[in-house]
């Protein structure tokens, strides 16, 4: 939904770690900035150990959402995606365990700020249960904790899975990153430590059955919110049907607003950095839009009078039959472009964030059909 009004304008949060960017939208002269990341005439490129000149890192705004492969960290396609981008800043929506494959949205530059939304929203996954035995970290990473020789049938797992839909309490894995008394439990675990993690609600949309294969293993698809764990999923529906069970598959196929067809291999990325690099293509096709991560929240378009009391971190009435009347989160833009996410209410539009685009922003536009 898009609203135009002859008014609007905000303010960045207090405390907002980025200083505030150069007003675009006023009709004075603008100033003369330099974006190009190589050293000015005159000065001399930083020196990392060894001699090497060290590159400067550039602004880069945008999500690129990363088929991430089996066996990388989240962590480390982070610190990937940086150095290919060579960006100054960048985090990940939402960790993905070593084991999965699939959907890692990672934030760049002004994107970061967005990444709250993304993080709040539905996940998707399809993953593959092995009956039979539990694990300690309840997937084949796992030393085995428990084994059975009974196998579950179709139709007792069907049965089972109203239980494991809805609002439920859930026991996160022992391995897994939440803090214990400012530890991470995995690293306590890891150190032979007895990790008990009290049970927490999670919210499960869907839970179905794809494909039986064999007696000892099911695939699944389920579609949940914030925090859920699928191998506890596994684990609890392992120990109800008397069998045991652990993760031995698992990607993700939905992130808040992406699907699988925004996610890029990692080595698409790579081959698309190599042509850049020799000036065949450029990386901003490989960048999403920042307000990708906004598609659930209303859109207040303002003029570009507007825009410019923004960036001087003025509030705005807003006033006239054209104001919207309702009330909320929404982001501003201006002549197309992102300018802000702010709160409107009672007339009034509150700044809370506002976004400063300079550098290298994306060149596409989400897919058709996503």
């Amino acid at each position: 939904m898009t609203v135009t009004t002859p008014d609007g304008a905000l303010a960045p949060q207090i405390g907002d770690s980025n200083p505030p960017a150069e007003n675009k939208f006023s009709d004075a002269p603008a100033r003369v900035r330099h974006n190009d990341p190589r050293p000015q005439q005159g000065g001399k490129p930083q020196q990392r150990q060894g001699g090497q000149p060290k590159r400067e890192r550039r602004d880069v705004h945008g999500w690129v959402c990363l088929d991430k492969p089996v066996g990388m960290t989240s962590t480390h396609a982070v610190a990937v995606l940086k150095r290919l981008f060579n960006a100054k800043r960048a985090g990940h929506a939402g960790t993905l365990d070593p084991l999965a494959s699939g959907g890692l949205p990672i934030a760049l530059g002004e994107a970061t700020k967005t990444v709250p939304f993304v993080m709040d929203g539905r996940k998707r996954y399809r993953f593959t249960v092995q009956w039979g035995e539990e694990r300690d970290t309840d997937d084949t990473e796992g030393r085995p904790t428990q084994t059975s020789d009974a196998r579950p049938t179709l139709e007792a797992i069907e049965a089972l899975l109203p239980r494991f839909t809805g609002l439920i309490e859930q026991v996160p894995p022992q391995y897994s990153a939440i803090k214990v008394q400012g530890e991470r439990a995995y690293d306590l675990a890891r150190d032979g430590e007895a990790v008990e993690l009290a049970a927490r609600p999670v919210e499960i949309h869907e839970l179905i059955v794809v494909e039986q294969q064999g007696n000892d293993r099911t695939v699944f698809e389920a579609e949940c919110g914030k925090g859920t764990y699928v191998r506890s999923l596994a684990r609890d529906m392992g120990r109800l049907l008397g069998c045991y069970g652990h993760i031995c598959a698992l990607r993700r196929t939905l992130c808040g607003p992406f699907t699988e067809a925004d996610m890029i291999p990692l080595a698409e990325l790579e081959a698309l950095c190599d042509r850049a690099a020799s000036g065949e293509g450029s990386l901003a096709d490989a960048l999403l839009p920042v307000e990708t991560a906004l598609d659930d929240i209303p859109a207040l378009a303002v003029t570009r009078a507007d825009a410019a009391r923004l960036h001087r971190g003025q509030a705005v009435l807003l006033r006239g039959r054209d104001a919207p009347i309702s009330n909320g989160t929404v982001y501003v833009t201006v002549g197309g472009r992102l300018l802000a996410l702010a709160e409107l209410g009672n007339g009034e539009l509150i700044p809370k964030r506002v976004f400063n685009l300079n550098g290298l922003t994306a060149s596409s536009v989400r897919k058709e059909g996503v």
